[in-house]
């Protein structure tokens, strides 16, 4: 009895913890709209993002938001801003933070939470 009391509360204990598909850590409460990335990539110090962009996307439109776990942080892009222009960036727009701006160690462990697009995908308004 004791054993299958044992497994409920674990399946409770996951249930409260669970997150939307794909998600790595909970973005209800966060400003702002969860952004897909077109690519990231990190070096030592530094996290480069590639984001869609109507013309006008900027480094202040899109908040990086970090959630530290045991063994690494987890990044979320958050869209602060709209992109209200018509000219559209096929590729979208490139945007990068040090590690000392997202108030990471150099070397961090890092893992990003936004879901990515998919080839033929521009993200942006048509």
């Amino acid at each position: 009895m004791r054993r299958s009391f044992s497994g409920l509360v674990l399946a409770a204990g996951l249930a409260a913890c669970a997150h939307a598909p794909g998600e790595l850590v909970r973005t209800e409460g966060m400003p702002g709209q969860l952004e897909p990335i077109h690519a990231a990539a990190f070096t030592r110090d530094l996290a480069v993002f590639r984001v869609s962009s109507n013309g006008c996307t900027d480094k202040g439109d899109v908040k990086p938001f970090i959630t530290r776990l045991k063994d690494s942080a987890v990044i979320t892009l958050r869209r602060l801003d709209e992109d209200r222009c018509t000219r559209p960036v096929k590729d979208g727009v490139q945007l990068q933070w040090t590690f000392e701006e997202l108030g990471l160690p150099p070397g961090a462990n890092v893992v990003v939470n936004n879901p990515y697009l998919l080839n033929g995908d521009s993200g942006v308004a048509q």
